[in-house]
């Protein structure tokens, strides 16, 4: 571990986009981390990744040097190399032919000198980011209806709505500290609402869910809007003084969309939930509507989002305290990013291609003749451009396309065509930085120094408590150095990250001095010193002098961004999805996170704590599709799509509709042999946002035909001479597991010595069962342990055997005791349920034998379920299986 450069700081989460505060501390043990109690996101709650980051820290598998075609070399050689592919490129292909992709954990810093070289001065448009996957039709359904990408409301509106309706929202996996934000607000008359093809952890918040078909939910929205003018409860008066386009949308939705039977056929749903729905919402004056990835990752993903914000417009439910629609954003920065232009067709400070005023004003400032002539290359279609050989020179900062970009294959080949691959990443070895000829060490969580923009427009500051790990240096300056090597020095001459923020907050200041033009205006930090950026408190944009403090919500006047002042309506025409399941792919793919794994796992695969709840690839199979495609739960089976297969384990639920099944979006080759969620996802795009339909892939399914299964426990980076047609790696504290599978037959007792690098000490065989067990010493630690059952057997929990990998000698006892697995002394907890406290299945069975009911009672028992939440939904699903 790295000495700690102080013992304490306020600093941010770089996970979701909630935007917690985190103090982080060392007490010469190490860093750790507990919630910040003055943080307004999350007043000291923390979910079980962020209380799992000191976890993830460390030198080990760090990118700590860069490299040229997989030598190191010096910072100076490094950046030669990149500023000369750059001139050499430009000179020959034009500037056209470069090319960066971006990152929602880019501090805002970062981006922002990112897209400065980029649109400025190499005058490349083609500057997009991964937020293209998450958020950009949120962002051009902000911009249509307000004239600028602002969320309107702020958390609070969450706790003080008396209906809330999410749609395609998993908050209690994907933004647990808002849910249980929401969850504490639960009072007499609040009633929730929640939209989504699956009944996930969030529907145990739901006083109605609607299980709706996939892609229906412009049918679900239009269909309210109509209803909402049958029932006479539209703010004419608001619309008058405020809105344009309400007679067209309104003829569109009472078009598609005439009355609660038409819906409730197009969305599957029964005609009595659809009524109930439209009726609360009719009545509700306090309505929030908060919607992610289930809206934007879609082929009309946009117009969906605009199907929401019409129905609020609508009924003047905008910028008022619990009323408001609300995009909640997936990574921690990429509002951040939004604000300097990290998207493909915007410009820094929310300013716009479409508009020469806003070309010159931000060429001006940045003291350039002329800018990128864009828009560029949205994400897909960059990579499509690298494909063609257009773009020359990609550079890729802080993000993992091989894995999150749909049809990985293709993404990948792109990837190997390219002459020049950069990759900036603070970890050496992902899928991505394989296909890197120039990699780039940066700092990560801990080391880096800026701010970051959450969900409600709330900026924090991230802060470093760590000095960088070996050669890493901050994005901000690896790119301002490759601008002054381009000739730039005056223009990337920036010391601190202060120097950047008060450049992007100037900017934002241009021509929008008091934010009356454009809502981002930060015209009350351009003037920060370094001394006030290194103490700024968390705060709301617009920040200008006359809103010091911030803003807590936009649009309350009935004023908005665009040219007349006036919130638009859009007229919005349901069309579902472009993949459509047939008698080849009968299967709908629907992906997504997790409770305890984050996007690509290059952060949270480092912790092993946040490997017990989901520890291996799977396939969510509604029962029915059991028996339709012949497979077991708990067997492997094979999702095979047009572009690519995903192999997990069966799990069945009763929760998913039936013809669907989900995947997670979290493995990649560095865990597992074949379980690219992307590969299912075909490059289907909204035509208006350029977000892929990544929430509806096609497949079929069939059983994995195994003759058996292991576990292999070996030291950390061990060699692997051994070879298994499916395996997934899950790291342990002290060691590595591979969860093993063979299609062939093998002969263990004469193959061990391949598996444990050298013959066993001792063994256990049973070839009659199919078992196998054996375990490896060398000068008395133990070096590696292997355990065969027949295809779909049972395994023991594996921790015991894991804290036997950190001891330097076992005793006799535990040697003998490692072929049970376990040690026999101590009571087996079964697998963990609740990670926060280490709790297992067995500790939860006992409590209940002993006459614990409740969820409150378990918690105060075991504590399972009393910090961040995620677990009680299935707390709750355990005691009504075990009381009925």
């Amino acid at each position: 571990m790295n000495e700690a450069l102080s013992a304490s700081c306020r600093t941010t989460c770089p996970y979701c986009g909630v935007g917690c505060g985190v103090l982080a501390a060392d007490n010469g043990d190490g860093p750790s981390v507990t919630g910040d109690p003055d943080h307004p996101a999350n007043a000291g709650r923390l979910c079980v990744k962020g209380a799992s980051l000191h976890e993830t820290l460390g030198a080990e598998g760090r990118l700590t040097r860069p490299m040229v075609n997989g030598q190191a070399v010096s910072w100076e050689t490094a950046l030669s190399r990149v500023s000369d592919a750059i001139r050499q490129s430009t000179a020959s292909h034009g500037p056209e032919s470069v090319g960066l992709y971006l990152s929602g954990q880019l501090l805002t810093e970062d981006y922002y000198v990112a897209n400065k070289l980029a649109k400025g001065y190499i005058r490349t448009p083609h500057v997009d980011t991964n937020s293209r996957l998450c958020m950009s039709s949120a962002v051009a359904a902000h911009k249509r209806a307000f004239g600028a990408d602002a969320v309107p409301g702020c958390y609070e509106d969450l706790e003080l709505a008396d209906l809330l309706v999410l749609v395609g929202s998993n908050t209690a996996w994907n933004h647990p500290i808002l849910y249980q934000r929401m969850k504490a607000a639960h009072r007499d008359g609040r009633r929730v609402v929640v939209i989504d093809p699956r009944r996930t952890a969030t529907s145990e918040l739901a006083d109605l869910h609607l299980s709706l078909r996939p892609g229906t939910d412009t049918h679900l929205f239009n269909g309210l809007l109509a209803a909402l003018e049958r029932r006479g409860v539209l703010d004419q008066a608001y619309l008058d003084a405020h809105c344009d386009g309400s007679e067209s949308a309104l003829a569109a939705a009472g078009q598609s969309a005439p009355d609660e039977a038409s819906v409730a056929q197009a969305c599957d749903l029964l005609p009595e939930d659809v009524t109930r729905f439209f009726d609360w919402f009719a009545a509700t004056d306090r309505t929030v509507t908060v919607f992610s990835q289930g809206v934007n990752q879609a082929a009309n993903g946009t117009d969906k989002g605009n199907a929401i914000i019409n129905c609020h417009l609508a009924t003047g439910r905008i910028g008022r305290a619990g009323a408001t629609p609300f995009s909640v954003t997936g990574q921690p920065n990429a509002m951040g990013g939004r604000e300097v232009g990290g998207l493909a067709n915007t410009l820094a400070a929310h300013m716009d291609y479409g508009r020469p005023d806003h070309i010159a004003r931000v060429a001006r400032f940045w003291g350039v003749t002329e800018l990128a002539d864009g828009p560029g290359h949205k994400a897909v279609d960059l990579f499509d451009a690298v494909l063609r050989g257009d773009i020359q020179v990609l550079w890729i900062m802080a993000t993992n396309p091989a894995v999150s970009l749909p049809d990985s294959e293709r993404v990948r080949e792109a990837l190997r065509r390219c002459p020049t691959v950069i990759v900036s990443d603070c970890i050496a070895n992902t899928d991505t930085t394989a296909y890197a000829d120039i990699l780039l060490p940066a700092t990560g969580w801990g080391e880096k120094d800026g701010t970051v923009t959450n969900s409600e427009r709330r900026i924090s500051r991230q802060r470093a408590f760590l000095p960088p790990t070996g050669e890493a240096r901050p994005d901000w300056w690896i790119i301002s150095a490759v601008g002054r090597a381009l000739g730039h020095e005056r223009a990337f001459g920036y010391e601190c990250p202060a120097d950047v923020f008060r450049e992007h907050a100037a900017l934002t200041a241009e021509g929008n001095q008091d934010g009356s033009t454009r809502p981002l205006c930060l015209s009350g930090l351009m003037d920060l010193t370094n001394d006030d950026y290194d103490q700024l408190a968390p705060v709301q944009w617009p920040v200008t002098p006359a809103a010091a403090s911030g803003t807590g919500r936009l649009f309350a006047d009935g004023r908005f961004a665009t040219d007349n002042g006036r919130a638009q309506l859009i007229a919005v025409t349901p069309e579902g999805p472009v993949q459509h399941p047939d008698d080849d792919w009968p299967l709908v793919v629907n992906s997504g996170r997790l409770r305890d794994q984050w996007h690509t796992m290059t952060r949270t695969g480092r912790a092993p704590r946040l490997w017990q709840h989901r520890a291996e690839p799977f396939i969510e199979v509604h029962p029915a599709d059991l028996l339709r495609f012949g497979v077991e739960e708990g067997a492997l089976a094979r999702l095979s799509g047009p572009h690519g297969a995903f192999v997990g384990r069966v799990r069945r639920s009763d929760q998913q509709r039936p013809g669907e099944v989900f995947v997670p979006i979290h493995w990649n080759q560095q865990f597992a042999s074949e379980a690219l969620a992307s590969s299912l996802i075909a490059p289907v795009v909204d035509p208006v946002s350029g977000q892929p339909e990544s929430k509806h892939g096609m497949a079929t399914m069939a059983p994995v035909a195994t003759q058996w299964e292991a576990r292999l426990l070996c030291r950390t980076n061990a060699s692997r001479r051994w070879h298994a047609e499916h395996w997934s790696r899950v790291p342990l504290p002290g060691c590595d597991s591979w969860w093993l599978a063979g299609e062939h037959a093998v002969d263990w007792d004469s193959e061990v010595g391949r598996w444990l690098g050298g013959e066993p000490q001792v063994a256990m065989s049973d070839p009659a069962c199919g078992r196998y067990r054996a375990a490896r010493f060398h000068e008395g630690r133990l070096m590696g342990v292997l355990l065969v059952e027949p295809a779909n057997g049972d395994f023991p929990a594996l921790d015991w055997l894991a804290e036997c990998f950190t001891r330097e000698r076992l005793t006799e006892e535990e040697r003998r005791s490692l072929l049970a697995a376990r040690d026999v002394s101590l009571p087996d907890t079964g697998p963990v349920v609740c990670s926060c406290f280490q709790v297992g299945e067995k500790q939860i069975e006992a409590a209940v034998a002993d006459g614990i009911e409740s969820v409150e009672g378990l918690g105060q028992t075991l504590k399972c379920g009393t910090n961040c939440g995620s677990c009680i939904p299935e707390l709750k699903a355990f005691l009504v299986a075990e009381t009925g």
